[in-house]
């Protein structure tokens, strides 16, 4: 909470600064044009054909084609990206060292591989003009710091393993997962209770709580113009639907990223509009005049197949109607802390047995 809080004050108080970043591994062929080098394959069946595309290793919709008349729209979201290895043992595993990819302070060590999807993983939370970004570290075979750990740019956080979803215990596919996150909600703990139940064990750094953006176009813009600021890029980015919902109250996602709104934060509205790209990542946040009683969709780019096949089940519909699905409304529910929010305990230590500071 006291992070949150000095975040936003410095929000206030720094101007936006340009992006200091680079790739987590010796693998740079990002940057020569060689995406297959690059980006770790999927091993794909599709229609009777056998493949293995390293499109599946990028962001965004890359995995499970489906054919919708004459239409093949591939399906499943990959918040991240795949980077292959670029050293391998004689067995085959992989060597490369992970590096953090900006000055940064480590938030989160998962060092038990069956606990997440990403097997072991990491989190490193970014200062970027006074606001936080996160990037995450997937599939790790050894993490090699903790949480509470401050790391500079190219600090060695662990090694590239392949624990974690899809592996199958096979080294084959060996691959660091990389994603460039905003944080949704520092409530997490009270959505996962109402609305996915089970042991939550990455407390606010758990994957669902972070949204990933296009981390490799980032890179490729940032090799650019290294003048670049992330929140532009993320303003920057195409938005695919926009929701307004009633306002009520402070919302504290619009207070931590003050650069999201646009106009006065202050301004008196009856809602806000909400700007999403096809992701779900939302890119723009601005005071509306239109009254509702409940979120609604009021814009969408027009498209001829289901929007649910496009944006990973958000939202429903065709042409350029959509309503709001029930995994919509989880997402919605999320970013704005609409649900119970747990009260924290509270206790009286003893003088005598009070905890030294700083543990």
């Amino acid at each position: 909470m006291l992070r949150s809080l000095a975040l936003a004050l410095a929000s206030l108080l720094t101007p936006l600064s340009a992006l200091e970043l680079q790739l987590p591994t010796e693998n740079h062929h990002l940057f020569t044009g060689e995406p297959e080098k690059f980006y770790m394959y999927v091993d794909r069946i599709f229609e009777g054909e056998t493949s293995k595309p390293w499109e599946g290793g990028a962001y965004g919709y890359v995995r499970t084609p489906l054919r919708i008349g004459k239409d093949v729209v591939l399906t499943k979201f990959h918040e991240g990206i795949d980077i292959k290895p670029d050293k391998r043992d004689k067995a085959g595993n992989p060597l490369d060292l992970i590096m953090a990819v900006s000055d940064g302070i480590v938030v989160h060590a998962s060092d038990v591989a069956g606990r997440s999807n990403y097997g072991k993983y990491i989190v490193v939370e970014h200062n970027y003009g006074g606001d936080a970004f996160y990037s995450l570290y997937a599939h790790l075979a050894k993490v090699t710091v903790k949480a509470g750990d401050p790391v500079k740019m190219g600090s060695v956080l662990g090694q590239m393993g392949y624990t974690g979803d899809g592996f199958y215990g096979s080294n084959v596919r060996a691959h660091l997962h990389l994603e460039m996150c905003l944080k949704m909600s520092d409530h997490f703990d009270g959505w996962h209770k109402a609305f996915s139940g089970g042991l939550n064990h990455h407390g606010n750094y758990s994957g669902l709580n972070l949204a990933g953006m296009d981390v490799a176009t980032l890179y490729l813009e940032h090799k650019k113009n290294p003048a670049l600021r992330i929140q532009d890029f993320v303003l920057n980015s195409p938005a695919y639907f926009k929701l307004t919902i009633p306002r009520d109250g402070e919302w504290d996602f619009a207070r931590r990223h003050r650069w999201m709104v646009k106009g006065d934060i202050m301004e008196a509205s009856p809602s806000w509009e909400l700007s999403f790209t096809a992701t779900g990542l939302i890119t723009g946040i601005a005071p509306s005049q239109r009254p509702v009683s409940e979120p609604v969709v009021t814009a969408v780019r027009d498209s001829r197949v289901n929007h649910r096949h496009l944006t990973r089940g958000l939202i429903d519909g065709q042409g350029d109607k959509a309503v709001l699905t029930r995994s919509g409304k989880q997402l919605l529910a999320l970013l704005t802390d609409d649900f119970p929010i747990p009260t924290p305990a509270t206790s009286v230590t003893p003088a005598s047995s009070a905890a030294p500071a700083g543990e």
